[in-house]
């Protein structure tokens, strides 16, 4: 199934978003208040409960099997241990028999976790990707703590490569300085994610919500600091690279390379989008994928005299630059 969902049916499905980040970077904090403050949504809250306890547990009782509690505000709470499908289903199910009222869900995946798999399954799985339309991947960063869990934790690392906003909290403890280099440390890793400095006691919930990062035809922003060379430059784990040219592609030459690139190296690229010039056609194509799954649609048309260029980002696990750059090389033409 194609990652782009149409306008029309976007609107009567529910959005979810993943909320991930590193031990300590203050999910719990975040999804307490989303589950007890009087925001005016009705969100239900999945806690994919593996080690850590993470909402206050008043709020659960704890007997090994999950729990679906409706809050004082409206919210729903479910913790679930298993299987991800089954309790959307079970929640899609109560709601379509009008047993629960919820407009959202927000998905915490546990410290360690590859939120890969769970935005996968909004693409896998027919009917849940019929009802729930994945809105984006949220990784929260604890300021003081980052560096030092990037350097130790793959997975702190493969959390920023998934993500389509970070949320920086704690910037308080740490000076000007060192926040800017950790900025410009995620940037590099994950360009295309807007890095946000927020209080989880305050931050509005607007932030977090309504992102649309799996919109094929969101844009394609870059942040512009992401090439700058740092002084202590880290032999990261997770890193980027970005490909551009004025030259069109050849479209079937292109979706060769590119379903071959996924073929052998899907399991190490993260995340992936471009917005991209073809030979012959009037329209932008759009592509993105996380992982093997790739998805594409055309995008706005050209506008007269605008200037046409390809851009693609690529984040992954030490991907051979080099060789995704020749190939791409190779499937340009000359303008028509």
């Amino acid at each position: 199934m194609s990652m782009s969902q149409q306008g029309q049916q976007e609107q009567n499905m529910v959005p979810v978003t993943i909320l991930t980040g590193f031990l300590g970077s203050g999910k719990t904090t975040l999804l307490n208040r989303i589950l007890k403050e009087q925001h005016g949504q009705r969100i239900a809250v999945i806690e994919n409960e593996f080690g850590e306890s993470g909402v206050d547990n008043e709020i659960l009782v704890n007997d090994g099997e999950e729990q679906i509690v409706e809050m004082n505000n409206g919210c729903i709470c479910c913790t679930v241990r298993g299987d991800l499908v089954r309790i959307l289903g079970e929640l899609r199910d109560k709601r379509e028999g009008g047993k629960l009222k919820f407009d959202r869900v927000i998905i915490e995946t546990t410290g360690m976790a590859d939120p890969g798999p769970v935005a996968q399954t909004f693409f896998m799985d027919e009917d849940i990707g019929n009802y729930y339309l994945l809105d984006s991947i949220l990784t929260l960063v604890d300021a003081k703590h980052a560096p030092k869990q990037l350097d130790e934790f793959r997975e702190a690392q493969e959390q920023i490569g998934f993500a389509d906003r970070i949320l920086m909290s704690k910037t308080d403890l740490v000076g000007k300085e060192e926040q800017e280099a950790l900025r410009l440390r995620i940037a590099r890793m994950n360009p295309r994610a807007p890095i946000k400095k927020v209080n989880f006691g305050h931050t509005p919930i607007k932030e977090i919500l309504d992102i649309r990062g799996f919109n094929l035809n969101a844009v394609l922003e870059l942040d512009p600091d992401f090439l700058k060379e740092s002084e202590h430059e880290h032999d990261e784990h997770v890193s980027s690279f970005v490909f551009k040219s004025d030259k069109p592609f050849d479209g079937v030459k292109l979706e060769e390379f590119l379903s071959g690139l996924v073929q052998v190296y899907g399991a190490d690229m993260l995340r992936y989008k471009g917005v991209l010039q073809l030979k012959g056609n009037a329209h932008r194509v759009v592509f993105q994928g996380v992982h093997m799954l790739m998805g594409g649609d055309l995008g706005k048309a050209w506008g007269p005299g605008e200037k046409r260029t390809s851009t693609m980002v690529f984040i992954g696990r030490k991907l051979p630059e080099e060789l995704f750059v020749k190939g791409l090389e190779q499937c340009l033409v000359e303008a028509s």
